[in-house]
């Protein structure tokens, strides 16, 4: 048993012990089924905190010989496999987290994974190995003497690839890696391979080192898609053992769409349901620059995309030319592909379009466009809180000059000015309400359909129900008018102990320049 190799199943057994256990094994009957074989290697690459390196120890924990897994999984969705035993602790393991080592031997990186390793191999074989020798050949030595396969897991493989200019070094890099997944030796002694990344395998002119690597991603990952992240009806389980509501949590986790299945991001989902309460969790493990970086490239186009995607709509995305590298963006397409891959955005391959998936992420982009080089767009964003809450205080004015504001900055990117104009404005200046209310546009209400209603979440607290109607060159007294004789009002009934009627007007003339005008009205819901 070792740090590298023949590592224990610590790390599984932690997973398994934690308040929330959500089984993915599963997926070790897929392994199974493609040990020795030409598809025996694997190059999984998704967004952060979507369970990657859980599985990276859970593979260490059935086919590592450094540990006895024989009752750990016995409760486990793999124990129904016929070969469940067959496989069980029978492999050496090695597993490497490239990270580890980058962070403290850049310069030395293939040198030092070695001296890891190799330390590892002398307390298990002493001096019968030459330790002079390449990776590689050791292993072959090994597997030669003893007749036993390879699994080799690397976790965060394109680390190197992501953060170093030095094309020597990436060659140097990707030659050792040929060497444990490619080579003539490694045929012989590899049984599986299974290496982890971000990004998908970069494709580097007269480098073959991975081309014979299945690829799985956040655009595709069938069929082993339902073993990273969580399913919906996962999800629905631990909302109901969590007495936590489904419908606030999938608006605020769910949204990425991969091969048709919904899937929500388990490290937030878990963390809101052992705090019991709804939060941007995911943005603690990324960086709002990283954002920034792709979303204000100045490519033709780009910032009507996310523009678009801010207001809820998608957009058409060809992820084709995308060069698998975060320092090759030379199009509006690729600068979308890189944020899909990042999981700052999710991708529809049936319509070919991209969005943003929940309001988690979406809360992201708000943070980043507040510390970004939009400033006029910033200077919008920074207002969502206080218009949701003039707007509940009945602060009509104040209400009617923020709008004013927002619709100043939003037109101008957005470039029509009409009622729809209005309505894109309204979603992008109520961007926060969305993290308590489900914000329904058009809905079918009393004698009509209602331009927004806001319907509490299961988080709104003491925030009330409201219906905002629109109008264009007419009054906000006249859409006030139209919400009580079309009894917009009478559905949100159950939902709150109040709603608020409000209603909007923009002037194209604008007395004094002001072209917005607001009016807030109370009703208890005995009235509705």
């Amino acid at each position: 048993m070792g740090v590298y190799f023949n590592p224990n199943n610590e790390s599984f057994t932690s997973d398994k012990n934690s308040e929330i256990y959500v089984d993915k094994t599963g997926l070790i009957e897929y392994l199974n089924g493609v040990l020795g074989t030409n598809s025996r290697c694997i190059a999984l690459s998704h967004a952060r905190r979507f369970g990657k390196s859980h599985a990276a120890g859970m593979i260490d924990a059935y086919y590592s010989r450094g540990c006895d897994s024989s009752t750990l999984f016995d409760d486990t969705r793999i124990a129904e496999s016929a070969d469940y035993r067959k496989y069980m602790n029978q492999y050496n393991v090695i597993h490497l987290d490239i990270s580890s080592v980058w962070d403290f031997h850049k310069e030395d990186l293939i040198e030092s994974i070695h001296d890891r390793v190799c330390e590892d191999f002398q307390k298990e074989y002493a001096d019968t190995l030459n330790y002079g020798k390449d990776l590689y050949l050791l292993i072959q030595e090994i597997y030669a003497g003893t007749g036993i396969p390879f699994v080799i897991i690397i976790d965060e493989w394109d680390c190197v690839i992501r953060n170093s200019e030095d094309k020597e070094l990436v060659h140097q890099y990707l030659q050792f890696l040929h060497s444990l997944f490619k080579s003539e030796e490694s045929k012989a002694f590899l049984a599986l391979a299974y290496i982890t990344g971000i990004l998908p395998i970069k494709k580097i002119k007269d480098e073959s080192a991975l081309n014979n690597f299945r690829e799985f991603t956040m655009l595709k990952s069938k069929p082993i898609t339902e073993f990273y992240g969580f399913t919906e009806e996962e999800v629905k389980g631990l909302c109901e053992r969590y007495d936590m509501d489904f419908e606030t949590t999938k608006a605020w986790y769910n949204g990425y769409l991969i091969d048709g299945i919904h899937m929500y991001n388990p490290n937030s989902v878990v963390q809101s349901m052992e705090n019991q309460d709804y939060d941007s969790y995911w943005r603690n493990t990324s960086s709002f620059a990283t954002i920034n970086t792709f979303i204000t490239m100045n490519y033709a186009g780009l910032k009507d995309d996310i523009m678009t995607m801010l207001v809820g709509g998608k957009v058409m995305v060809d992820s084709r030319s995308f060069q698998n590298d975060l320092s090759e963006i030379h199009s509006k397409d690729d600068a979308l592909t890189a944020l899909i891959h990042l999981g700052y955005l999710a991708y529809n391959t049936t319509m070919l379009s991209a969005y943003i998936p929940n309001y988690e992420v979406a809360e992201a982009f708000q943070m980043a466009l507040k510390t970004g080089c939009w400033k006029e767009i910033a200077k919008a964003v920074s207002i969502c809180d206080e218009l949701l809450m003039a707007t509940i205080a009945g602060k009509a004015d104040r209400v009617a000059e923020l709008v004013e504001l927002a619709h100043e900055t939003y037109t101008s990117v957005l470039n029509y000015n009409d009622e729809n104009s209005l309505s894109c404005v309204l979603t992008m200046a109520y961007f926060t309400a969305q993290g308590y209310y489900n914000i329904i546009r058009e809905m079918p209400s009393g004698q009509g359909f209602a331009d927004f209603t806001f319907i509490p979440r299961s988080n709104a607290g003491w925030r009330p129900a409201m219906v905002v109607e629109l109008k264009y060159n007419k009054s906000a007294d006249s859409a006030i008018r139209q919400i009580k004789e079309k009894r917009y009002q009478g559905a949100l009934t159950g939902y709150s102990d109040k709603v608020l009627l409000v209603g909007i007007n923009y002037d194209a003339e604008g007395k004094d320049k002001k072209h917005h005008s607001c009016v807030i009205e109370e009703w208890k819901s005995e009235n509705l």
